[in-house]
C-alpha cells in the first residue's frame, strides 16, 4: 500500500492467536496513476472492517512491495475480500498498478513480539 514515510517505523504488535493473516506481495507497473490516491483509500475503508486489527508494510529498493494484514477471524477477512470498492481497486490493479502478484492467507497459530525497553545508549555495557 502506500509508502508511510512519516509512519513510526514499528510492527504491528503480536495479537492473542489464532487470528488470520493476508500477505499480499507485489511488483508495480510503471503506470502507477491514481495509485496513491486509491491506496489510501482502501486503508481508510478497511480500518472500518469489524475485526481488522492493523497492517505492516514493506518495501524493497528494487520494487518488491509487501502488505500483511492481521483479521481476528475468517468472517472479518472475508468482509473486506467482498468489499464492493475493495473489489474494484483489485480488478484496476491487475489491470494497471501491478506486473505480478501473489496473496497469502493463513491462520495465525503462534504469535509474540519484542520491543526494547530502553533505547541503546541508556543500556548498561559488559
Amino acid at each position: 500500500m502506500s509508502d508511510h514515510t512519516d509512519a513510526p517505523v514499528a510492527p504491528v504488535g503480536a495479537f492473542e492467536p489464532p487470528y488470520y493473516v493476508a500477505v499480499f506481495t507485489t511488483v508495480r507497473t510503471q503506470d502507477q496513476s491514481g495509485y496513491s490516491e486509491t491506496d489510501a483509500r482502501m486503508e481508510e475503508l478497511v480500518k472500518n472492517v469489524p475485526g481488522f486489527l492493523g497492517m505492516d508494510h514493506a518495501q524493497t529498493p528494487g520494487g518488491l512491495g509487501i502488505t500483511v494484514g492481521y483479521f481476528r477471524d475468517a468472517d472479518a477477512l472475508t468482509k473486506w475480500r467482498c468489499d464492493a470498492e475493495h473489489r474494484a481497486a483489485q480488478k484496476r490493479g491487475r489491470a494497471q498498478w501491478y506486473e505480478c502478484y501473489t496473496l497469502h492467507v493463513a491462520k495465525v497459530e503462534r504469535s509474540h513480539g519484542f520491543a526494547r525497553a530502553e533505547g541503546p545508549q541508556s543500556r548498561a555495557t559488559d
